[in-house]
């Protein structure tokens, strides 16, 4: 271990940041539960209005999260585990929020009145892979709990695999059954959205992974 390494193992560290994360982890699993409801087509317009403007809401606050934990990591000496990792994994719960945002604003942009099967079911498994971020991210206090950390991480890239294999055919199947170019290009965009917000979930998932292999 270098010394550096060694002295930072040794001095006590602000655990601020798991308390941020910890927020920051529920405000996107509040958003993720509200945009997961909306994605069907069992609501009205103005329910649907209505959750469109409580997730933009919870994006702001998330934004206000974000934004505290960049701030505290420049006048912060020493961090629970790298800062690097710090920024990264803010980052990344920062990017699924904003892909949830961005999703639910083309519903509106867009006027999409119709939500494909495969749409609702990329809306549960983002739900399903925030969930599990949601489950993990506690356990960074004390990283006792490694193997249940793990088992959030695996089911978060299994969670993201299907959603890939769905993304595909979902696409496949809009070129050979929608006969209107405008609105496969309105359902083909939101599809990309749902997609990269999977995508969003794995990569938050390997930063954890990268804190659990540096400080476990």
């Amino acid at each position: 271990m270098k010394f550096d390494s060694f002295l930072h193992a040794l001095l006590p560290k602000d655990d601020k940041f798991l308390t941020y994360f910890e927020k920051d982890a529920e405000n996107l699993l509040n958003a993720a539960k509200v945009f997961r409801d909306l994605m069907t087509n069992a609501i009205s317009k103005e329910e649907r209005a209505q959750k469109i403007k409580k997730i933009e809401e919870l994006e702001h606050l998330g934004d206000e999260q974000t934004h505290t934990i960049y701030s505290e990591l420049g006048s912060t000496f020493i961090t629970p585990f790298d800062r690097e990792d710090i920024h990264m994994l803010a980052s990344k719960l920062d990017d699924i929020l904003d892909y949830i945002q961005g999703a639910a604003t083309r519903i509106i942009l867009y006027r999409v009145e119709v939500i494909l099967p495969e749409q609702e079911r990329l809306a549960a498994l983002i739900y399903d892979a925030v969930f599990e971020l949601h489950k993990a991210i506690p356990k960074l206090r004390d990283l006792k709990a490694v193997d249940s950390i793990r088992e959030s991480l695996v089911r978060i890239n299994s969670i993201e695999n299907e959603a890939d294999d769905l993304f595909e055919r979902a696409i496949a199947n809009l070129f050979d059954t929608c006969k209107d170019p405008i609105l496969l290009i309105k359902w083909k965009e939101l599809l990309v959205s749902l997609e990269t917000a999977t995508d969003k979930c794995e990569d938050a998932a390997n930063v954890i992974e990268s804190i659990i292999v540096k400080n476990a």
